[in-house]
């Protein structure tokens, strides 16, 4: 049996450069739905609004598809109640920050996998505990002026510059970059997909 076509539900370039670093054969296709870490609903969790925004990204995609299988994802980032998706300007940015500094927070992310000719979903989430060290107001306000924060979840991005206020996690490295291919790689094979067979020649 043939491989079906993956298609990314998502223009994150990090999600993109995470399936090419598996050597993953896909094309892009982008949600038109909003960015991750949008308010959960009135009493649910935040593993269940990362993973009911990953299946909504998932399925608008497909909806426009007449067959392949479809991957969304949503990137979540909790500290105790607070939810912290990407900042809207560098003040926001500055804040969530400081919240995050000298504490553990949790990186949440849905992934969904949708074929769109059957409409068939696969849903779950992966979640990661960073530690970030003590940092201040000065330093959180240097970084900041990289621009790195702004189109992240959390305002930090662990593969860049935001390596230097982490001071250690547990669990997938690769789900606080935005995509758990572990989890991914187990999501597809529930549709009959080799991750190892689906890869390309170079």
């Amino acid at each position: 049996m043939s491989t079906p076509e993956i298609v990314l539900a998502s223009a994150s370039p990090r999600r993109a450069a995470l399936l090419r670093q598996i050597g993953l054969r896909f094309r892009t296709s982008a949600s038109a739905l909003g960015d991750d870490g949008e308010a959960m609903l009135p009493g649910e969790a935040p593993e269940a609004c990362a993973r009911r925004l990953a299946l909504s990204k998932a399925q608008e995609v497909a909806a426009r598809l007449a067959r392949g299988l479809v991957i969304g994802a949503d990137t979540v980032v909790v500290c105790d109640d607070g939810l912290f998706g990407k900042p809207r300007d560098e003040e926001e940015a500055l804040a969530f920050l400081l919240s995050l500094a000298g504490r553990t927070h949790r990186v949440i992310t849905g992934v969904a996998v949708v074929d769109a000719e059957t409409a068939r979903a696969e849903v779950e989430a992966a979640v990661t505990a960073v530690v970030m060290r003590p940092f201040g107001v000065h330093e959180a306000a240097k970084y900041v002026a990289t621009g790195e924060p702004m189109d992240k979840a959390g305002a930090y991005g662990i593969q860049g510059r935001g390596a230097l206020l982490v001071e250690g996690i547990q669990g997938d490295y690769f789900n606080v970059v935005g995509l758990p291919l572990t989890l991914l790689a187990t999501l597809l094979r529930r549709f009959g997909v080799d991750p190892w067979g689906a890869v390309s020649a170079d």
